[in-house]
């Protein structure tokens, strides 16, 4: 299989407190770290002076202080870039505008919300034991229930919408929304042309493959957007979770590889017969935290959907995590 080297180290950092990644962009972490996080998400401040704000992160209210702290004296926020509405990335937009004055930017509100949680839908409580339990549920209550979940944020809408191409600019910084739907339909990527940098949000991460849910994701339109990353001549991707990418064309085919090879095991998977999503995910991910088997039930439903519609998969029932797959002309 396509092996994704993944990129985890992020160097010396505090939370809350700015650290000078490059002449033009300043990270603040919050401390929001959790299985869906990583370490927490960083808050990118672009530019001297007036200076534009790169998701401002959960519903955290301190981290909006530790933002403003972040700046120079004199120094302003004129912009609030969104890539994506989860509530890890666009929760603090509109009190970091109430305190600033600055407009929200983003692609447009979040598109279809699940009517519940994913673990409402798949059980896989049989592969864990009485210890996993235990200590999952004792970190996950250890967790504020306002920064437990990367879940959508139906509240947040721009001031104004960006399209594919875009520009906005400040004293010697210049950004570009990338449209970039897989994650979310309305993920955007921000390239800074001055250091030949892409802000990727949740789309390219180093510390783990991003996850693709129904309804508002698509595992298509996520592939496709990996590709439109390619032969961009770009030197650095930074994500919101995590630390830099620093090889950021070979990093992203072996993304594209990985996703295809991942669909192939699926198939595999198939092969002996009719299968289900819960028996399909304990297999392919026995390797993982089986906390992140969750998330990546979505990303294999993600991944059939794609195979049903190219008629590859049949299914026998609605479309979904209860639904039983097979391998098309097979019974």
């Amino acid at each position: 299989m396509g092996k994704v080297e993944h990129v985890t180290e992020m160097g010396e950092f505090s939370y809350g407190v700015a650290t000078q990644l490059s002449p033009l962009v300043r990270r603040v972490v919050c401390e929001n770290p959790n299985p869906f996080t990583y370490l927490g998400t960083g808050t990118y401040i672009v530019g001297r002076g007036e200076v534009a704000v790169i998701d401002p992160g959960p519903p955290l209210a301190s981290h909006v202080d530790d933002v403003l702290a972040a700046l120079d004296e004199g120094e302003t926020v004129t912009h609030i870039l969104i890539t994506h509405t989860h509530n890890d990335h666009s929760s603090l937009a509109g009190p970091l505008s109430q305190r600033t004055g600055a407009p929200t930017f983003g692609f447009g509100p979040h598109g279809e919300i699940p009517d519940s949680e994913l673990d409402d839908k798949i059980d896989f409580s049989a592969h864990f034991s009485a210890e996993e339990v235990e200590s999952f549920e004792a970190e996950w209550e250890a967790i504020p229930d306002e920064l437990k979940r990367e879940a959508p944020d139906g509240d947040f809408v721009p001031d104004r919408t960006l399209a594919h191409g875009d520009k906005l600019s400040g004293p010697g910084w210049t950004l570009t929304a990338v449209h970039t739907p897989g994650h979310c339909s309305n993920h955007l990527c921000y390239e800074l042309a001055e250091e030949s940098t892409l802000f990727t949000g949740d789309h390219v991460m180093g510390w783990a493959t991003s996850v693709v849910a129904l309804p508002d994701g698509s595992m298509n339109d996520y592939l496709d957007s990996l590709e439109l990353l390619l032969g961009r001549g770009l030197e650095r991707f930074v994500p919101t979770h995590g630390p830099p990418i620093e090889d950021p064309e070979a990093y992203t085919r072996s993304l594209i590889e990985h996703r295809r090879d991942r669909e192939q095991q699926i198939l595999d998977s198939l092969s002996p017969g009719p299968s289900t999503i819960a028996e399909i995910v304990p297999v392919l991910y026995a390797g993982y935290d089986k906390r992140l088997w969750y998330p990546a039930a979505a990303s294999v439903l993600s991944h059939l959907e794609g195979l049903v519609a190219s008629g590859t998969v049949a299914i026998d029932g609605d479309l979904g995590y209860s639904a039983t797959y097979r391998l098309a002309g097979s019974s």
